[in-house]
This record gives structure tokens, sequence and C-alpha cells, in this order.
């Protein structure tokens, strides 16, 4: 090898090599990182506060004033939440109730929002319309009806029909997301799977819906949180028997005639939070994804 070849070569390991070194950021970029981080803070705050608050004493929530470092760690609240409140049973009841009108909404919408993706027929931008529309109408209107309703088909008052009057609601933004994201699949799959001598529920559930798993996650994670804070239906629906109550229902237990538990409260809060929380890490790249993608189509 000539010293050319040498020196050419040392010269491509230099090129190759990165530079290490300070990066400058700009002022600009360093101003909108601190003030990001100060509405991160402002956000985060009251749920570090509860946190906070669901450790100390009944003087000391309301004599600490916004400290969130408490002079005694009080653990009796969490106890005194799922025993005296009866949040164990509340915990299961909406464990049940969020897990049956997930996989529903789920497969519901899912089933929807393909029929209106991939199949032309008559009134379909009528019926997209209606559905649209139908965003604007807040739940409260709609509560009389589906109690009537619930009454006649003999599920008033029970679990199964806190799970139906949830289930059967429009979810529109759940046939939305499925609508737009099954807009954006190749018409090809479905139509080798068709020449396989797949019909619609095969074509639907072993290809469709499996291609949607991003979607489906962002679906789970709306509706999730929108049945296990649902706080009027369950409350109508379990007046007259309180061991069927969920936990967002169940938080009434603390307020009483003269007087509230805060930190039990603020114990009971943590404790229904946790799930939530415990759920969007698991599924946050696949919400953002299947958000993206149904966007974007």
């Amino acid at each position: 090898m000539t010293a050319t070849d040498t020196r050419a070569r040392e010269a491509r390991r230099e090129v190759a090599r990165p530079v290490r070194g300070r990066v400058h950021r700009s002022p600009l970029l360093w101003l909108a990182t601190l003030l990001l981080l100060s509405f991160a803070a402002v956000w985060i705050y009251p749920f570090v506060w509860v946190l906070s608050a669901s450790v100390k004493g009944q003087l000391e929530v309301f004599t600490a004033g916004l400290s969130l470092l408490p002079e005694a760690f009080v653990w009796e609240n969490y106890s005194r939440a799922w025993v005296d409140g009866n949040f164990g049973t509340y915990l299961l009841n909406t464990i049940l109730v969020t897990a049956f009108t997930v996989a529903i909404v789920v497969i519901r919408c899912a089933m929807a929002g393909y029929v209106l993706a991939r199949y032309s027929f008559l009134g379909r931008k009528f019926v997209v319309g209606v559905l649209v529309g139908t965003l604007f109408v807040p739940a409260g209107y709609t509560i009389i009806p589906v109690v009537e309703l619930t009454q006649r088909l003999g599920l008033l008052n029970s679990l199964t029909g806190v799970v139906v009057a949830l289930a059967g609601g429009g979810h529109v933004a759940a046939v939305l997301l499925y609508m737009g994201y099954f807009r954006g699949i190749p018409r090809e799959l479905e139509e080798a799977a068709v020449i396989d001598g797949a019909g619609f529920f095969t074509v639907f559930f072993r290809v469709m819906l499996p291609l949607a798993g991003p979607v489906t996650a962002t679906v789970v994670v709306l509706t999730f949180l929108a049945t296990w804070n649902a706080f009027l239906l369950p409350l109508v629906f379990t007046f007259s028997n309180p061991e069927l109550r969920t936990l967002a229902v169940g938080m009434q237990a603390f307020v009483g005639e003269n007087s509230v538990d805060w930190p039990g409260m603020a114990a009971a809060a943590t404790l229904s939070l946790l799930p939530i929380v415990a759920l969007f890490l698991f599924l946050q790249r696949y919400f953002f994804e299947g958000i993206a993608g149904a966007v974007k189509s």
C-alpha cells in the first residue's frame, strides 16, 4: 500500500468520524424548553398534590397550603378508603364495567368504521353527517330515554344495565378513527382474502382488525378513560343499590352531611388513577400511532 493510499484512508476516517463537541443551541430553543417545562409543572402539580394529600392528616390538608411534603405520612388513609369506603367492591365493579364496555365498543365501532370506509351504499354520507352532528349533543340530553329503555329491558339497577348504557352510545370519535384508518389500507388485501373464499366476518376479524392495532389501542385508551371516569350514568343506574357503585360514584362516600374526608378522598382518587396511568404507559406508543394514522388517512 502506497503512502498516498494510506493518507487517503486516514482522510476518509477523519471525515467519517463524528464531530464531538458542544452542540450550540439557540436561545429561542432554550426559552421554548423552559416555557414548556413550566407548563408541564403547572399541569402535573394538581396530580402531585392529590398524591401528597392522600398521606396527610385532615387538618394538614388545609394548614399545609400548597406544600407537597407531609409532616407525617398517614398511610391509614388508604386502608380507610379501601375498607371503610368499600373501594375494594367499587374497584371490582369498575373493572367489570370497563372491560365489557371497552370490548363491545371496540368491536362495534370497528365494524361500523370498516363498513363506512369500504362500502358504498345509499345514504352513506348522510349517516356520516348524522354521526358527526351527534358530537354536539350533550350526554345529559339523552339520559332520560336511555334510562327508560333500560328499565323496559329490565336492566336497571344492575351492572349489565350500566354496560349497555355506556357501550350503547354513539362513540363517534372511535367510529371516525377506524373509518379513517381502514380507508388507508390497500384493497388488495381484502381482494386476496375474498379470492381465497373468505366471507365478510373472516375478512374483518382475520385481516382488517389485526391491521388496525394502533387504532384499536387508541380506542381502548379513550374508551377506558371515559368509562372508568363515568359518573352520571353509573350514578343513575346504581342509585338504589350502593353495592353496584363504581369508583367515580363511590367518591361520594367521603362527602358527609357536614364535612368532607379530604385525605380519604385523595387516597381513593390515587387508587382510581393508578390503572389509568398504567394502561396509558403501556399503550402510549400505539395510542399516538393510531391517532397519526387515522389523521393521515
